[in-house]
């Protein structure tokens, strides 16, 4: 019976998020019940996606991410997949149906980090933000409102805006990584090498109010996706406040992460104001 395999593959996509994150995990975990599941869907096949260009350096990265496009697309098209993530991906995919465009957008961003290391406009820099986060975040959002179209064209910007908050933070966070071992500069306009306050002050304030517009989306959620996604929003504002007050060069030598005890105390904190409807 298929719903076996289908079980087997949530599991799959659901034990792939525990093991990259453990923070987005304690996230997820913080949904509803009833649609946890598909947000381990989504993540797995992006996560999968990202490993292929960033992380199998010994392998033929470009023949694995070519095969892995084609068994998404056969995925896509038959509703099934022998790769599990892809099978559980798929399920989500038509259950809430999320376009296909954008799975092609974050496709096409994941496949510009095969060779493209610079990105020397805002139109470029854009473009790979939208692919890479901000449809990502359209996904979740299908997920949150469960067909509900006027809610998702509300939404949507705001969506959008959290998606870019949270990668930006991501490639300030993993600049040494990205700079050093992948020789990748995303920040237009902007020399890593000599990163300075000032440039490291433009980017957080551009960070900031991608944030900012992002939090006004939150307040407006279903409550099943709102404690969620607040706790992720609270995490990633943590992190950039400890990136806001570390010196632009220990940023690029050290990679700026949360203590655990820090991620309990902002845990706590986001379930006191959730239950006293400060949202």
């Amino acid at each position: 019976m298929k719903s076996i395999f289908d079980t087997v593959s949530f599991d799959c996509s659901r034990n792939v998020t525990k093991s990259y994150s453990t923070s987005f995990s304690a996230a997820v975990k913080m949904l509803a019940p009833g649609i946890r599941q598909d947000i381990y869907n989504i993540y797995g096949f992006v996560r999968f996606a990202d490993e292929i260009v960033d992380t199998f350096h010994d392998y033929n990265k470009e023949w694995l991410f070519e095969q892995f496009e084609k068994d998404l697309s056969n995925a896509l098209e038959n509703k099934i997949s022998l790769n599990p993530v892809l099978n559980s991906f798929q399920h989500t995919v038509h259950q809430y149906d999320i376009p296909h465009s954008m799975i092609a957008a974050f496709m096409k961003s994941m496949k510009l980090d095969l060779h493209k290391t610079h990105y020397k406009s805002y139109e470029e820099y854009n473009e790979y933000i939208y692919g890479s986060a901000d449809v990502v975040g359209l996904m979740c959002l299908k997920v949150f409102v469960k067909g509900d179209n006027q809610k998702f064209n509300e939404l949507e910007h705001a969506a959008m805006r959290l998606g870019s908050a949270f990668q930006k933070v991501n490639f300030l966070r993993d600049l040494k990584a990205d700079y050093e071992d992948l020789n990748r500069t995303y920040f237009p306009n902007t020399d890593l090498s000599k990163l300075d306050e000032s440039s490291k002050s433009e980017i957080i304030k551009e960070i900031e109010a991608d944030f900012e517009a992002g939090f006004q989306g939150i307040l407006k959620l279903p409550l099943e996706a709102k404690f969620g996604v607040y706790t992720a929003y609270v995490y990633y504002k943590k992190l950039l406040s400890k990136l806001k007050k570390t010196p632009s060069m220990e940023i690029k030598n050290t990679r700026i992460r949360v203590p655990d005890y820090e991620k309990f105390g902002l845990l706590a904190k986001c379930y006191v104001n959730y239950r006293l409807n400060l949202l």
